[in-house]
């Protein structure tokens, strides 16, 4: 039963693992340089020490969310954490760039089964209203926050001791957060059935030929037309397969939620631009372009970080008690795309106009909009079906964030030229500014306002 006051304990522990889990999507970024130098990796190869991670997360999210409702939420918490600690343990020792790539994709494995069960920890902890709405809003802060934090704690660690300390960190971090995990509801199930593991595999698969099929796309050459075949087959026989499972990864009788169904799709929106390009572009241009040192680089992340985090936990929150959630989202949108269109317009000329100025404003931006797409895609969902719909909810974010880098990258000319890139990205957020707007215009979400 969800508790009517709850103490605060859950909302931490389950926040200090989301944030050390999504802390790992961008913590190798301002490594990368130093890790291509001393694996001796070439270019096309180095950017999956990063899609390598949110791949795999993005492929287990389903099958991870599905057992936090069918084994209960600690359990399968602490499961996910020990094999994202022992990974990061390999990936810290590795010696050659397929041991390296090989542990980023099981640590994302790891997050993918402990990640959807931080959310599910909340929103079978908190009812609907206004403590879920501050709740969430930590929550979405803490896995916004995350991908700043690390690339601060990624240049100052690849600066100060080396770039392998960027994995061998969470050594202590997951040991310490597994500890504490004893605060977390169990939500034991006492007749649990089999997860659909045949259709785990079929998703991963499908977004492994997928994301690089939206890689290879601008090649034009016979292995990139391959993969879009591939994508579209392993796609089509996934969805034939999850119609036909008697126990599906997404229970069929959520897709007729209609805010949860609109939600995720923005969600996968917001993502391509959240989840890992901004800050994979923003950290070559600050050492590229700017001539910063890792940790500088790092350091240069924080006012988007921190006005990100104080936004989203404050700012949406109140918005929230008087206005409805795609109005929040469509102006939240609206002021990240004047964000990303300022370094799309102008060449890198220093710091405060090439980066502090465009951080502030995508911060407000993105801070205002992620907690309400947070909210309405997680509402009206019954407490058996939480961990369901947390596994969508990442899901969602983690392949917007691999197709978003994917089909970004070659934009960028080798990582040299990023402003066709941010006015993509820009574009893409125009779109979810419009899209949130029609939404609200038809009445449709007014159900979901904080009260």
């Amino acid at each position: 039963m969800i508790r009517t006051t709850p103490p605060w304990t859950p909302l931490a522990v389950a926040s200090a693992g989301q944030f050390m889990l999504v802390l790992d999507v961008s913590v190798v970024n301002v490594a990368l340089p130093d890790i291509q130098s001393g694996l001796a990796m070439a270019d096309g190869t180095v950017q999956w020490v990063v899609t390598g991670y949110a791949l795999t997360f993005a492929g287990g999210l389903l099958v991870g969310g599905r057992l936090a409702d069918l084994w209960g939420v600690r359990r399968v918490f602490i499961a996910g954490l020990l094999l994202f600690t022992a990974a990061s343990m390999v990936g810290g020792l590795a010696d050659s760039a397929a041991i390296l790539i090989a542990a980023r994709a099981v640590q994302g494995m790891g997050a993918a089964i402990a990640s959807p069960a931080t959310l599910t920890a909340i929103t079978t902890t908190y009812p609907e209203g206004s403590l879920r709405t501050r709740a969430i809003a930590v929550w979405t802060a803490v896995s916004l926050v995350g991908g700043g934090a690390g690339t601060i704690v990624g240049g100052l660690l690849t600066d100060a001791v080396s770039w392998r300390a960027v994995l061998l960190i969470n050594l202590p971090c997951g040991a310490a957060v597994i500890v504490a995990a004893r605060a977390l509801p169990s939500g034991h199930r006492h007749a649990p059935a089999r997860p659909d593991a045949a259709g785990a595999v079929l998703i991963t698969a499908t977004l492994l030929v997928l994301t690089y099929a939206v890689s290879s796309a601008s090649a034009a050459s016979a292995s990139a037309v391959s993969a879009v075949v591939a994508a579209v087959v392993l796609l089509g026989v996934t969805i034939l397969y999850q119609r036909a499972s008697p126990s599906p990864l997404l229970p069929r009788h959520l897709w007729h939620n209609a805010s949860l169904v609109r939600g995720n799709l923005l969600v996968l929106a917001v993502g391509a631009c959240f989840q890992a390009p901004i800050w994979l572009f923003l950290t070559y241009v600050m050492q590229g372009s700017l001539g910063l040192s890792p940790a500088q680089a790092g350091l240069g992340f924080v006012p988007l970080t921190v006005v990100t985090a104080l936004v989203g936990v404050w700012a949406a929150p109140a918005l929230l008690r008087h206005l409805a959630p795609f109005t929040v989202i469509g102006a939240g949108a609206a002021i990240t795309a004047a964000g990303l269109f300022w370094p799309a317009c102008a060449s890198p000329t220093g710091f405060v106009a090439s980066i502090l100025g465009p951080s502030v404003i995508i911060g407000i931006g993105g801070g205002l909009l992620n907690t309400p797409l947070s909210i309405v895609a997680t509402s009206g969902v019954d407490e058996s079906d939480a961990g369901a719909a947390s596994g969508l909810l990442n899901t969602a974010k983690q392949l917007g964030g691999a197709l978003g880098l994917a089909a970004l990258t070659p934009l960028t000319h080798g990582y040299n030229e990023f402003g066709p890139a941010f006015a993509a990205l820009g574009g893409v957020m125009i779109a979810v500014a419009l899209t949130a707007t029609a939404i609200r215009m038809k009445g449709v979400d007014s159900h979901a306002r904080s009260r």
